[in-house]
């Protein structure tokens, strides 16, 4: 689950970790007020407004027909309102989101850390997450961090640099340290990063998040160091531990689809294909679309009716499918281990029933308990569904709908 940049930095500020200090503000009146009070807390003169969408890129990304950044410098508090009024309810674009972009509701007035006058400042990049591969957190850092840094790990990879945390025993003191002096601290603002990696590596454990993500961390001109923006990504399996987490979401900047899915207990992920796929199991799920791409055709989804698929299960899965346009026929693929495979059929024919009339042809592949009992069912449905029992014969049935 994903949150906003406000969200995040509060999150952090729990813990211990410096962040430039911001409010956030849902119009551009409410901006002003925020600089207003901003200005009265921290003595800043001017501020920064920053969009607020689950995206990177918003320094580069532009609203929707305009000029306006998604991050910019307001120097007096009409620029504040005046850039309020230009990100609010526009929709932003950056190289995250694609074209279509995501509409803006809220904005962040942060302090402006890189005040005039100060003297030179640094800038770093800093995430924790879990390399899957070697079993071990892992913090990935650079001396390069900012806007630019995508370029940095494509242009020169030895600048970016990892160190792999045993979860058993966490992160160890001269760990902190070593990261410190590879970013090339010294003295007060090596103290200060160690703090910093310490926190930080904290609030990513005792929050069970997927991915921390500050870029950039800032070594100001006091040698102090703030996370001045921040990532951050909470494992869903975690969330049953932290129901403060839950109240963070936000759907608005979410797929309606896989909301709907989500709230049917349904793992879904949309695709740019033409196939549906309705599949029991997430490796199942896999090697389905493989099976789809295999045949000529290409998967329009990912969604798991996961082991008890039912009649209501697939019903759902059959009208979340249908939402999309792109899909020209839907691969239904079961295995019967836990759920009997003629149950199964009986849930497609009722869920058929029950949604009508059905404009793309369904090819539904049940193998396992009752498997042949299951395609009697359909074969004698008299509906628009086509049975089959092998991979071989789902992909050639796809092939044929599809031509």
């Amino acid at each position: 689950m994903n949150i906003h940049e406000y969200q995040a930095k509060e999150i952090l500020k729990k813990y211990g970790v410096a962040i430039q200090e911001g409010i956030v503000a849902e119009s551009a009146d409410g901006a002003v007020d925020a600089a207003k009070k901003l200005q009265e807390q921290t003595g800043t003169s001017w501020v920064v407004v920053k969009a607020q969408i689950h995206a990177g890129g918003r320094g580069k990304g532009k609203i929707t027909g305009t000029e306006q950044r998604g991050v910019a410098l307001a120097k007096s508090l009409d620029d504040v309102k005046t850039i309020s009024a230009n990100l609010i309810g526009g929709t932003l674009v950056t190289i995250q989101t694609g074209e279509a972009g995501k509409k803006v509701s809220k904005v962040l007035v942060a302090q402006d850390v890189y005040y005039p006058g100060a003297s030179p400042t640094k800038e770093f990049y800093m995430s924790i997450l879990l390399d899957r591969k070697e079993g071990k957190n892992v913090i990935i850092y650079s001396t390069e961090g900012g806007m630019d840094i995508e370029d940095v790990a494509h242009n020169t990879p030895e600048l970016i640099h990892k160190e792999h945390i045993d979860p058993a025993i966490g992160l160890q003191p001269f760990q902190a340290r070593k990261i410190a002096f590879n970013l090339g601290l010294t003295g007060e603002a090596n103290k200060q990063m160690v703090k910093f990696v310490s926190n930080l590596y904290k609030a990513y454990i005792g929050t069970d998040s997927g991915m921390f993500e500050i870029n950039p961390v800032l070594k100001t001109s006091d040698d102090k160091i703030i996370a001045v923006d921040a990532k951050v990504n909470f494992d869903d399996n975690g969330l049953i531990r932290h129901a403060d987490q839950l109240a963070l979401r936000d759907t608005s900047e979410e797929d309606p689809t896989e909301v709907e899915a989500g709230e049917s207990n349904l793992n879904y992920v949309k695709l740019d294909g033409n196939v549906g796929c309705m599949v029991n199991g997430a490796g199942l799920a896999m090697a389905t679309m493989d099976i789809i791409k295999l045949s000529g055709g290409d998967p329009a989804n990912f969604l798991d009716v996961g082991g008890s698929a039912n009649a209501k299960t697939v019903e759902a899965g059959f009208r979340i499918i249908l939402k999309d346009p792109n899909v020209k026929a839907i691969l239904i693929n079961i295995f019967g281990g836990i759920v009997r495979c003629d149950r199964v059929a009986q849930g497609v024919v009722d869920a058929y029933q029950n949604i009508g009339n059905i404009p793309v042809p369904i090819i539904v592949r049940l193998q396992g308990t009752n498997a042949v009992e299951a395609k009697k069912l359909i074969d004698e449905s008299g509906l628009k569904v086509f049975s089959a029992i092998t991979l071989q014969e789902a992909a050639d049935l796809v092939t044929q709908v599809l031509n």
